[in-house]
């Protein structure tokens, strides 16, 4: 059975991805979140050698959110021989807001605990709720604010754009209708490079797999299913997705 593999995104906790776990496996898919160390300021290149050592050594699909995107094309270019397939949620190959990577060094005067209602507004927008923001606020306390400091400078000064046309699986990007986080440049340029990926469009906020828990289940079980040879379950299409 092919096993799902999620990095996640800046908080670096499975805490925001339990749910989606557990629909998967409702589903018939096993998934598992690897997570990052709260306490540690490592870059890209260090979190790719801590997550190598713990893929699957079956065939197993790999999940890049948000800040894990270019760690999940960094993986995907230069694949184990276990990766099947690449999900790609809300997420970028280069800088997401291209006009503010000169302002990466500022990012360690930023406030250590950025207002709840601007972090709702921005991730979140109308599908915001009381569990949803108690589940953020949880998942960004339990991080040091100078890691989550650290991952957002990397994020603004990341580029592995040129490694993107190297990656020649299947590849299922997830894009968020209501994104106020990400330009839409960023989708727009990895459906242009990924010689084999298919763009869907969902209705929900910067934070897809939480807020549009159901759909994105639902899409990465039927796109697990289509690359393991030993399921006989047939997919089923993903509805309301433009």
């Amino acid at each position: 059975m092919t096993e799902v593999v999620i990095l996640p995104g800046l908080d670096g906790t499975a805490r925001l991805l339990k749910g989606l776990c557990s629909r998967l496996a409702a589903l018939g898919v096993s998934a598992r979140a690897i997570t990052y160390p709260p306490d540690r300021v490592l870059s890209y290149e260090e979190l790719e050698s801590l997550v190598r050592p713990q893929l699957p050594t079956g065939p197993f699909i790999l999940v890049g959110e948000s800040f894990s995107g270019p760690l999940a094309v960094r993986i995907a270019a230069n694949p184990p021989v276990s990766l099947v397939g690449l999900v790609l949620s809300t997420t970028f190959a280069r800088a997401p807001v291209p006009a503010l990577v000169l302002l990466a060094p500022l990012v360690r005067f930023a406030p250590a605990r950025p207002p709840m209602s601007l972090l709702s507004w921005c991730l979140l927008g109308r599908w915001a709720t009381p569990d949803l923001l108690s589940a953020l606020r949880e998942a960004l306390r339990s991080v040091s604010p100078a890691v989550l400091r650290a991952r957002a400078a990397a994020a603004l000064r990341s580029d592995v754009s040129a490694l993107v046309p190297r990656i020649q699986f299947s590849t299922l990007q997830l894009v968020a209708s209501q994104d106020r986080l990400l330009a839409s440049s960023a989708w727009r340029s990895l459906a242009v490079d990924l010689p084999r990926c298919r763009s869907l469009t969902v209705p929900g906020p910067h934070m897809l797999l939480q807020a549009s828990l159901e759909p994105c289940a639902q899409e990465i079980a039927d796109f697990a299913l289509r690359l393991d040879p030993d399921s006989r379950s047939t997919p089923t299409s993903l509805r309301g997705v433009a």
